[in-house]
């Protein structure tokens, strides 16, 4: 019997879609990560959160095709620091509260976001 990929025990692509839903309204809120959705139109930030959940759909198993670019050039000059970096991790586990995910499938999650920090803080 194979193990299920975090895609499968996430819910699929609908929980993906659900873990972003929850997620990005806080990270757009927050007094300080608010900073990088100032001045960005409705549709830019709907095409930002499809691309946030294809490529979290595809990066944890599931059989979406990302297309868009590399995390390092995405973030590249927006000036993530520390800080912020520890605010959307606070986020984050608020989300994963809130949606109940269980412990095993928010460690992973949690590894799998680490792993993309050099690529995405640059301060």
């Amino acid at each position: 019997m194979t193990e299920k990929s975090l895609y499968e025990r996430l819910g699929g692509y609908d929980g993906i879609t659900g873990f972003a839903n929850d997620l990005l309204p806080r990270l757009q809120n927050d007094s300080q990560l608010g900073r990088f959705w100032k001045n960005r139109g409705d549709d830019g930030i709907e095409r930002e959160k499809q691309l946030l959940i294809d490529y979290l759909c595809s990066n944890s198993g599931g059989p979406v095709y990302y297309t868009g670019r590399k995390m390092k050039l995405v973030h590249e000059g927006m000036k993530i620091n520390e800080s912020d970096w520890g605010i959307f991790f606070e986020h984050a586990g608020a989300t994963m509260i809130a949606l109940e995910i269980p412990s095993q499938e928010c460690d992973d999650i949690v590894s799998f976001v680490s792993s993309l920090k050099n690529d995405i803080v640059e301060l």
